[in-house]
């Protein structure tokens, strides 16, 4: 059976635009896949600065101390350094800082070394030399105390026991978070108010939050001035030194931009 030309290219022809259909329906939805989930950018926006303060009374000290104790043998120094360290932690205890608050940082064992000389005779002087004559044994333990009132106490419990080398006081806030949070709360107020008393001048409307950036000093430890602690650390429980805590700042700046319309 003969076909007729005119047929071929007819459907030639619609072969063709068929193709071109099915392609340009293809670039449309290959385009639109990549927009999947993209919000429309956002042109017309405002951005304002905000800053806030918060206060807070440290709420907790810390302090360490350190027991050294030399004899010839390692036992015999481990014994004294054992006995004054469980002392000291008895006060401690009684001044009523609980076990979760007393950490023991470090423990060491070294041996202890004395330059001897030996007598001078009439043609030469022997030089010093190193000569092993005990060991050194030193425990350092770490205090937590959360009633400050007790603070200067247990400072002068200890040094009635001879602990002399005692390391700082730490006055710092148990639950900076919050501290944090507050002042946060107070910047973001005063950037809001600031948005909308630019709004208000611009004639435009405020529609939404569209980023938001947040800077802030965190509560630092603040350590006490123990100018006189050796003679604090020889107090009698009856002459407790007096310790004070004062206050800390903390501050938070944030920056918030605006959709407006």
């Amino acid at each position: 059976m003969n076909i007729p030309q005119n047929f071929w290219k007819t459907a030639v022809g619609a072969l063709v635009l068929l193709t071109i259909f099915l392609v340009v329906v293809s670039v449309k939805e290959l385009k639109s896949i990549g927009y999947v989930g993209k919000s429309d950018q956002v042109v017309n926006t405002i951005s304002v600065e905000g800053t806030g303060d918060a206060v807070a009374i440290p709420d907790v000290a810390t302090f360490s101390f350190t027991v050294t104790e030399t004899s010839a043998a390692v036992v015999d120094a481990q014994t004294k350094a054992t006995n004054k360290v469980n002392a000291a932690l008895k006060a401690v205890r009684s001044g009523g800082v609980v076990d979760k608050d007393i950490q023991t940082t470090s423990y060491n064992i070294n041996p202890h070394y004395e330059y001897q000389s030996s007598p001078c005779t009439a043609n030469s002087c022997p030089p010093s030399r190193s000569v092993l004559t005990g060991y050194d044994v030193s425990q350092s333990t770490q205090i937590k105390v959360r009633d400050l009132s007790k603070a200067g106490t247990l400072f002068a419990a200890i040094g009635s026991i001879g602990v002399q080398n005692v390391n700082g006081l730490n006055f710092s806030v148990d639950k900076p978070e919050s501290v944090q949070a507050e002042a946060r709360g107070v910047a973001i107020a005063n950037a809001q108010s600031k948005a909308k008393e630019l709004a208000k001048q611009l004639g435009v409307s405020l529609v939404r939050v569209v980023s938001f950036s947040e800077s802030s000093n965190s509560p630092r430890p603040m350590m006490y001035n123990m100018d006189n602690s050796a003679k604090m650390m020889a107090a009698t429980a009856s002459a407790a030194p007096e310790v004070s805590v004062g206050e800390q700042k903390v501050t938070s700046s944030v920056s918030v931009t605006y959709e407006i319309k």
